[in-house]
């Protein structure tokens, strides 16, 4: 578990698969992420176990819940995963929309960015964006990602922009 002054970021349980189908059904998930088919618990407790679940265990990390400290409410997820069209671990988050615009996902980025450089010892962290996803690129900026280049997604359905922090040589 990380912790931050306003957030605890813990792994996902199946406990989670009620706001997992919400977050992934938000119409901003479905336009800059896109559908993953979860439209029942059942769908959100398997997309659950054949991602972050499966992810902890073969990877020792994947995406997270991001809960308010002073409420335990559940407000997005953040974290690193491995995809086997990238040549290293990428970052990604999202949060419901009511919870947009307060510094969350930066806060929740960052500290699991420190994770991923001090403790998993990580050189190299990428990620992914649809080119009209301007929030997120800016988010990304913030955190010390550089612009790499465009990059088609791997279904070939459309562009995506690369962003990576590379750890300096020493």
């Amino acid at each position: 578990m990380l912790s931050t002054p306003r957030l605890a970021i813990r792994h996902l349980t199946l406990a989670d698969a009620g706001f997992m189908l919400r977050l992934l059904n938000e119409p901003s998930w479905l336009r800059f992420i896109g559908d993953r088919g979860v439209h029942t618990l059942e769908d959100a407790e398997r997309y659950l176990q054949q991602g972050a679940l499966e992810n902890y265990a073969r990877l020792g990390f994947g995406f997270c819940a991001v809960d308010l400290r002073a409420s335990g409410a559940t407000v997005g997820m953040c974290g690193l995963t491995q995809r086997d069209y990238l040549d290293s671990p990428d970052i990604g988050f999202a949060f419901l929309p009511e919870h947009a615009g307060q510094g969350l996902a930066f806060e929740a980025a960052s500290a699991v960015l420190a994770h991923a450089r001090e403790t998993l010892g990580l050189r190299r962290i990428l990620a992914t964006t649809r080119l009209d996803n301007q929030a997120s690129q800016k988010l990304l900026l913030k955190l010390g990602l550089q612009f790499e280049r465009i990059m088609r997604s791997p279904d070939g359905s459309r562009d995506l922009q690369l962003y990576a922090w590379q750890a300096s040589a020493s």
